[in-house]
């Protein structure tokens, strides 16, 4: 019997001009095989509300920093299991989105876990996802970014 560990979580589909989303490469500490891409984001601290936590998670992985009013309500929530570094989680997660123009990665806020288990990152469009055979999280992430580029599109450039 797997016995899980309850995680809160935030996530972020930080989004540029051209309709990509920002993911990480990762692996697995326990399993150094598994690489597997996902979005900015990660555990709450305890009572810490979930846009606060993706406003301080998208701060830490990409250096963009937000207000928690900035990210507004969040698009999707769900509930997960996955194992990472030998542990199993059970994860209540809250996914949130932001729209840049364009935005250059800082990821100097890593924690130890971070630096040794993210080994890069890039940005995808909703076809290279769909297209892929990479493992990526979550696995209906291209169908997700379709949904919220519909929802919001781009704003219009100023003048």
């Amino acid at each position: 019997m797997t016995v899980f560990h309850p995680r809160r979580a935030a996530r972020v589909l930080l989004v540029d001009a051209s309709g990509r989303v920002l993911l990480f490469e990762g692996t697995d500490p326990a399993r150094p095989g598994h690489r597997y891409w996902f979005t900015p984001g990660g555990g709450l601290t305890p009572g810490e509300p979930p846009a606060a936590g993706a406003a301080r998670e998208l701060a830490e992985e990409t250096g963009l920093r937000l207000t928690p009013a900035e990210l507004g309500r969040s698009v999707r929530s769900e509930t997960i299991e996955f194992p990472f570094d030998g542990v199993w989680y059970r994860q209540e997660q809250e996914f949130f989105v932001v729209r840049v123009p364009t935005w250059e990665v800082d990821t100097a806020g890593f924690d130890a876990i971070e630096r040794a288990s993210v080994t890069g990152h890039r940005w995808w469009s909703a076809a290279e996802l769909a297209d892929t055979a990479e493992r990526c999280y979550p696995t209906d992430l291209a169908d997700l970014l379709t949904q919220v580029l519909a929802a919001a599109p781009a704003p219009e450039p100023s003048c």
